[in-house]
């Protein structure tokens, strides 16, 4: 299929081999939309044209049409009024979405409605406790990026397992706070409940466990240095508390830093890389997710201070 992209549409011509498929399967086969229900909710949104007119889910298409995506958020639909999530991947067992910041995981106090699992409610969750189905993992509300979750009772368990035993390669990128002697480095310190402020984490802390984080330096910024965090455990604020701890806090962390001196609004932190092997059939699967805008925006301020800082 040829396609393109600007900045905010999507563009294809239909290839011979995609003949006579459905509008909505063909949309949902791109990575660019997600799912078919992603894509059947753009279609209803009126954000998809072929030949510059609008056209059904059902619509077959046919070589040599010409379909425009409109991407921008304006456009963005809402799902049974949640907003969506894209879909990285997807099959019978398991789905590896891309949250966006600013969205609970599963429902909880102070978050009953517009979660992960509300907007992913149509994909047929399934596994763990009936409040959060299909959770394998989990990630901050205002963190963004890859995560798996199960489909069935089943694809929950064996991913939970690999889970347990470490069999799945989580990376995250993290913009913290001072500079670094050593390119890399090792964080080890139990994690456990701040006995005072009971919705945060410490080093130590009430029923604290073991918590391992590796570091690798990717850029230094001034008076901050960029890095890739990958995780060993996965516990609660594990890298915003482990950073923290050796005085390094994330950038933006409202809870553990408790300076937003860049403006960025939220922890500058965003999982970018889940590999592990599939539960089922074995196969190697790796993705990764590229910082979105608001994180990138950031950076980019940053390098071109150093710039000027240099020239």
């Amino acid at each position: 299929m040829t396609s393109s992209r600007g900045s905010d549409a999507l563009h294809l011509t239909v290839p011979p081999e995609d003949s006579g498929k459905r509008l909505d399967v063909l949309l949902g086969s791109l990575s660019q939309v997600g799912s078919r229900s992603q894509a059947a909710a753009l279609i209803a949104a009126g954000a998809v044209t072929i030949g510059g007119a609008r056209a059904a889910k059902s619509r077959l298409v046919a070589a040599g049409d010409e379909i425009a995506v409109s991407l921008t958020e304006e456009s963005a639909p809402e799902v049974a009024g949640h907003a969506t999530v894209p879909v990285v991947y997807e099959d019978e067992y398991l789905l590896v979405v891309d949250k966006p910041a600013g969205m609970a995981v599963h429902p909880s106090r102070g978050h009953a409605t517009g979660t992960m699992v509300d907007a992913l409610s149509g994909h047929g969750l399934a596994g763990g406790e009936d409040f959060r189905p299909g959770v394998v993992h989990r990630l901050d509300k205002d963190t963004s990026g890859l995560l798996v979750v199960a489909k069935s009772v089943e694809a929950h368990r064996r991913l939970v397992a690999m889970m347990k035993r470490r069999a799945v390669d989580r990376r995250y990128l993290a913009l913290v706070h001072g500079g670094f002697v050593a390119d890399s480095g090792t964080i080890e310190a139990p994690v456990g409940r701040d006995p005072v402020k009971r919705t945060s984490m410490t080093v130590g802390g009430l029923a604290a466990r073991e918590a391992v984080t590796h570091f690798t330096v990717l850029e230094r910024l001034g008076d901050l240095t960029f890095v890739e965090a990958k995780l060993e455990t996965g516990r609660t604020h594990q890298i915003r508390v482990h950073f923290a701890a050796i005085g390094h806090p994330v950038a933006g962390d409202r809870i553990y830093s408790r300076r937003d001196s860049l403006g960025v609004g939220r922890q500058f932190l965003h999982s970018y890389r889940l590999a592990f092997s599939h539960p089922f059939t074995g196969e190697d699967l790796v993705f990764e997710a590229p910082l979105p805008r608001d994180l990138e925006a950031v950076l980019t301020r940053l390098r071109e201070a150093e710039r000027r800082a240099n020239a």
